[in-house]
């Protein structure tokens, strides 16, 4: 069967309003078309914002199970172990103990110095009271000899003769021990190392002069062992 001639016209006019349309729309030159994935997106569709802004029946409306809302606490993070100390340099290890070794040794020494010394002294203190005990005792010995000699009548010489030799021989060795003997006589009286047993006026005399020694005085290595026992001029 033909086309109907009276169509044709009408055909060809709808073609070419068409294609006026397509070249109205079509980009210019250099435009690119928009991406795809660029495009916004159109969104849920309006029946699922619908059914989530809705309430549903039951606990749909309610949201999230409670045991779900509540915050679960956290765990207890473990402590995070300390790291294994580096080991030492064997040679820094031997030489730290050289050293203390050494101040060991050296602190037992200055103790034993010290020890030493002061028993040294305690030993000397020792054998100074015990010599001057003893030499204590021996001063009256000392003393009545030496009242004997000066009491010894004529035609007792070998009598006197023989009590100076003991009486020299034991100063002697009272000498050799440190013991010295002084005689104050005529000097100036001094406490110190003067016992006043009484005073006695005597023209010409100052006062304060010893006039008489009744027993002589004695030191021991520079210290006043006996004083000297005098009488004083008033």
């Amino acid at each position: 069967m033909g086309s109907d001639p009276r169509k044709a016209p009408v055909e060809h006019a709808v073609r070419e309003q068409l294609h006026d349309e397509e070249e109205r729309i079509a980009p210019e030159e250099g435009e690119s078309l928009p991406d795809d994935g660029a495009q916004e997106d159109p969104g849920p569709p309006e029946e699922a914002q619908t059914s989530e802004e809705s309430p549903g029946n039951g606990e749909q409306g309610t949201g999230a199970p409670e045991a779900e809302a509540e915050a679960e606490p956290e765990p207890e993070s473990e402590p995070e172990p300390e790291p294994e100390p580096e080991p030492e340099d064997p040679l820094a290890v031997a030489q730290r103990e050289r050293d203390e070794y050494l101040a060991l040794a050296q602190r037992a020494q200055a103790d034993f110095e010290n020890y030493r010394k002061r028993a040294a002294r305690e030993a000397a203190a020792a054998t100074q009271r015990a010599k001057s005990g003893l030499v204590g005792e021996l001063l009256p010995v000392v003393d009545n000899l030496e009242r004997a000699l000066g009491s010894a009548a004529e035609g007792e010489e070998d009598l006197a003769g023989g009590v100076k030799l003991v009486h020299s021989e034991l100063v002697a060795v009272l000498n050799r021990n440190g013991v010295e003997q002084f005689d104050p006589a005529g000097e100036t009286f001094d406490p110190a190392v003067h016992e006043a047993l009484s005073t006695r006026e005597q023209e010409g005399s100052d006062p304060g002069l010893v006039l008489d020694v009744v027993e002589k005085g004695y030191r021991l290595n520079g210290n006043v062992l006996r004083p000297a026992r005098v009488v004083v001029s008033g």
